[in-house]
This record gives structure tokens, C-alpha cells and sequence, in this order.
């Protein structure tokens, strides 16, 4: 198995990121397509108006097919976010989530962010575990309901080097 994570910019990266999302949690959790519109936006958003000294996101390749990803944007000045980790359900389990969570955590610090945040969902066990073993920390959560499910919202983050 030939493992590559790479930055962002192939033709169709920024087509899988949103597809992806939208078909792997309609499949895992039943969330309908008010997910994937924020996953859109969110990439969109990316596309349109990407600082590439302060933002950058990165793909993950097993033998030459997309497999994961994970986005790194701004939040202000001293923070940025941890945007749409993903890592394909056939490739789970090869560490690939932690590689492209560490991508971000390196990438926020060498362009000066004091402070790395996400917003995730508790149904979201495997990603939480990743998130803490980098070093992040709940910081608050709630019950909220979206994308046809109700669910409990939390928000991390770390400090940066």
C-alpha cells in the first residue's frame, strides 16, 4: 500500500472533498444534503478566497486514489480552523487521519497561528480520538439539530508552538 498526502490542487480535489463528505455521512450517520452544503461552502469559500500563506489543505492518496482530507482556514488573525477531516471508510485505520491532522497542526504553527480550533459532532468518535491525541481539548458543547439529526455540537482546540 502506497500511502501520499499531498497538498490540494489536482483537478477534481475540490469535487471529491464535497462529494465525499456528502455520500459518507449520508451512509454513516443518515445526514442529508444540508451537510453537504456546508461542506460546499466551506470549499467554495477556499477557492474563492484562499490566503496561501495562511490557509492550505491537504489530500490523502492510497495507491493513486483520494482517500482523506482535511482543511486548514482562518479564523483571525491568531487562530485558524481544522476544516472537513474525512478519510474514506476502505482506508480507515492506517493512520491516515492523524497524518492529515498533523498536516494542519504543522502547517497553522509555521504560518504564525497562536491557536488551532474545530467544530465536530459527539457521533463522531474516531475523528475525537484523533483530535485529542494531537492535543486538543474540548472546550464547550451543546445539543443542537442539523443535517436531519439531532446531535451534540462540540468545539476544540490547542495552542500552537
Amino acid at each position: 500500500m502506497s500511502v501520499l498526502v499531498r497538498p490540494l490542487g489536482e483537478p477534481g480535489d475540490l469535487g471529491w472533498v464535497v462529494m465525499a463528505h456528502g455520500e459518507i455521512y449520508a451512509a454513516e450517520y443518515g445526514w442529508g444534503t444540508t451537510f453537504e452544503e456546508l461542506v460546499a461552502g466551506i470549499v467554495a469559500e477556499f477557492a474563492e478566497k484562499r490566503d496561501p500563506a495562511r490557509e492550505a489543505a491537504w489530500i490523502a492518496e492510497v495507491d493513486g486514489q483520494r482517500a482523506g482530507c482535511v482543511f486548514c482556514v482562518t479564523a483571525d488573525e491568531h487562530t485558524a480552523k481544522l476544516r472537513t477531516l474525512l478519510v474514506d471508510p476502505a482506508f480507515r485505520g492506517h493512520g491516515l487521519g492523524a497524518r492529515l491532522v498533523g498536516e494542519c497542526v504543522s502547517f497553522a504553527a509555521a504560518a504564525g497561528y497562536r491557536r488551532l480550533t474545530l467544530w465536530t459532532n459527539d457521533v463522531l468518535t474516531s475523528a475525537r480520538k484523533i483530535y485529542q491525541a494531537a492535543g486538543f481539548t474540548l472546550d464547550d458543547e451543546g445539543p443542537e439539530h442539523r443535517f436531519g439529526a439531532d446531535l451534540t455540537f462540540q468545539n476544540w482546540s490547542r495552542t500552537l508552538p
